[in-house]
């Protein structure tokens, strides 16, 4: 069996190869902007030279002076059309762009395990989505931009060495400044913009978890503590702020002051060629104009400025790309499996802490398991590997025999059921709430499974039932973990994992949800992370972790001999009702099989 690669860590997409890639997406656009532009430059080399002759045969009175008017007007307007349509096509070509960084960034995060895309903040992923992105966006027509622009000083410097050599080596003379300028731009740039990105996105992750606890917030009374925790990064990125608009400020006042001293340079050595009888009126008229476009280099300024700001956003949002994508096989499970579940070595470890250490593990296909332990012990750890929410860092994980990693997505996902301790509901109605899944659900079967999680009948009091729309309903945190289970029943298959999911259910309706794993729920097998001792009580067997090692499994009533396994139901805030007697009732607390 060939089983998938994984990823190898560190071997992160990068922000100019996200951006190479931008510009492939849009390259059809990109490279009519860099035409357009490039007609653009040409037309505006060329309006000098044909103003000029126009100037000397209307000084001299010549006959073709009215064609050479026409050809000024025609050189005039070729420009402004061509700088409209660089506008247009340069804006729809970022718009692409920037929809498609989005596209990989958010396809990159949805890929990722739950670990590694849940390590980022909600805030800080909004502004790479959002605000980074479109920055990003813009760097291909920047960069056709940028590339254009060197083309008409390029080509004016061109114009003054054939129209006079003397006035273009005084221009040349004060072009080393003039590039130092840009150079120190350049520098100056590169960290204060990655630096101001970084606090904006901290300002944005802090407000949305502020947003998130707003109720938490209000009845603490703590709301100016909060405001002040929020915007603790302004100063720093009022610094950064200024940082980055002394060193543009700076780059504009030298190129502003070495222009002008430029210009006003070639033109005093065109006057003296001029008085000397080596250029004519429209030459020098040529000369003043090829010098201003030739020290038009210092405007490049503005857009290398913003193909810096865009390479920054770009690492922010390949941080989005490159995180570890969780990849799946092509292969099946055999068709009726039991739901056997086996762990062999299983090790997880994380920031040099063992969470889960070489977990053997055989559950037969067809029990119910409760996983329980203290705090810390890995219940949640095994939870995900036992489904692959999460790949170990050595071992392997089988259902049925087949190793998870080799199973395909699909298959996977309809074959192994969650429901966890705060459940997030997608869809629009409550129903396809309950129906979203890998496969959509049948109605029938998700109104089968709410009333096995006891959500049917709070359901049915909405205003529309099944198909009150989800953003206005308003539930407890009882009722929306009802629901998650629910929906982990409808798309049960043959292993059903639930996460502390019963926490916040009351002890009626968790009795209610024991009977119906045991009597109404599809799947072959259960395994439950239990924090309450009458979980234990009514699983077949339980699986006992401490400090992320496998200290047991067996039935509950052999391990109650144990006091340190009575210890962990007497820790605070545990159940610590009594072993129920066997044979018990149901209503007094049945214990034995689920």
């Amino acid at each position: 069996m060939v089983l998938p690669r994984r990823p190898v860590p560190g071997a992160a997409v990068t922000g100019p190869a996200l951006l190479r890639g931008a510009a492939r997406h849009s390259a059809g656009r990109t490279a009519a902007v860099l035409v357009c532009s490039a007609a653009s430059a040409g037309a505006a080399l060329a309006a000098p030279a044909v103003v000029g002759r126009t100037l000397d045969l209307y000084l001299s009175r010549s006959a073709g002076a009215g064609t050479w008017l026409v050809l000024c007007a025609l050189v005039v307007t070729a420009e402004v059309v061509l700088d409209a349509l660089v506008a247009l096509i340069g804006g729809v070509a970022s718009a692409r762009s920037t929809a498609w960084l989005r596209m990989r960034a958010v396809r990159g995060l949805l890929a990722s395990s739950p670990e590694h895309g849940g390590r980022l903040a909600p805030g800080d992923v909004a502004t790479r989505l959002s605000a980074n992105a479109t920055e990003a966006g813009t760097a291909p027509v920047s960069a056709a931009a940028l590339a254009a622009s060197l083309l008409a000083p390029a080509g004016a410097l061109v114009a003054l060495l054939l129209i006079d050599v003397w006035t273009a080596l005084v221009f040349l003379a004060g072009l080393p400044a003039l590039v130092l300028v840009v150079r120190a731009f350049a520098r100056g740039s590169s960290d204060s913009v990655a630096r101001y990105q970084r606090v904006q996105s901290e300002i944005a992750s802090r407000l949305v978890e502020a947003l998130g606890g707003a109720r938490t917030i209000a009845a603490a009374g703590t709301v100016g503590r909060e405001r002040a925790r929020v915007l603790a990064p302004l100063p720093e990125l009022g610094v950064q702020g200024r940082r980055m608009w002394r060193v543009h400020g700076r780059a504009v006042a030298h190129s502003g002051v070495l222009m002008p001293l430029l210009t006003t340079g070639v033109l005093a050595a065109g006057g003296v060629r001029l008085a000397s009888g080596a250029i004519s009126v429209g030459e020098l008229l040529a000369v003043s104009r090829y010098a201003a476009l030739a020290a038009g280099v210092g405007a490049g300024a503005g857009l290398l400025g913003a193909l810096i700001r865009s390479g920054a956003a770009a690492r922010r949002t390949a941080g989005l790309v490159a995180l570890p994508a969780l990849v799946h096989g092509t292969g099946s499970l055999p068709p009726g499996g039991p739901g056997a579940l086996t762990l062999r070595g299983v090790r997880v470890v994380r920031e040099g802490r063992l969470l889960l250490h070489d977990v053997d593990l055989d559950l037969p296909g067809g029990v119910t398991a409760a996983v329980v332990g203290r705090s810390g012990a890995g219940k949640s750890t095994l939870a995900a590997v036992a489904g692959r929410l999460l790949d170990p860092d050595a071992g392997r994980v089988l259902l049925d025999g087949v190793r998870l990693e080799s199973v395909a997505r699909t298959e996977l996902r309809r074959e192994v059921g969650y429901a966890f301790e705060r459940p997030v509901l997608f869809g629009d109605t409550i129903g396809e709430a309950l129906a979203w899944g890998a496969e959509r659900a049948p109605a029938d079967r998700t109104r089968a499974a709410a009333g096995a999680a006891g959500a049917d009948t709070f359901v049915r009091l909405l205003p529309r039932g099944y198909d009150t729309p989800r953003a206005g309903a308003p539930l407890s945190g009882g009722e929306l973990q009802r629901l998650g289970l629910a929906r982990a029943f409808a798309h049960a298959g043959r292993l059903l994992i639930l996460d502390d999911a019963t926490s916040s259910l009351d002890t009626v309706t968790e009795r209610q949800v024991e009977r119906a794993l045991a009597q109404d729920v599809r799947a072959s097998t259960k395994l439950i992370v239990a924090h309450r001792l009458s979980s234990a009580v009514r699983a077949d067997l339980v699986v006992w972790l401490e400090e992320g090692r496998l200290r047991a499994v067996a039935p509950h009533a052999e391990l109650w001999r144990s006091p340190a396994y009575r210890a962990v139901f007497a820790a605070p805030g545990r159940d610590t009702e009594p072993v129920p007697p066997a044979g018990a009732s149901e209503e007094t607390g049945a214990g034995g099989g689920a």
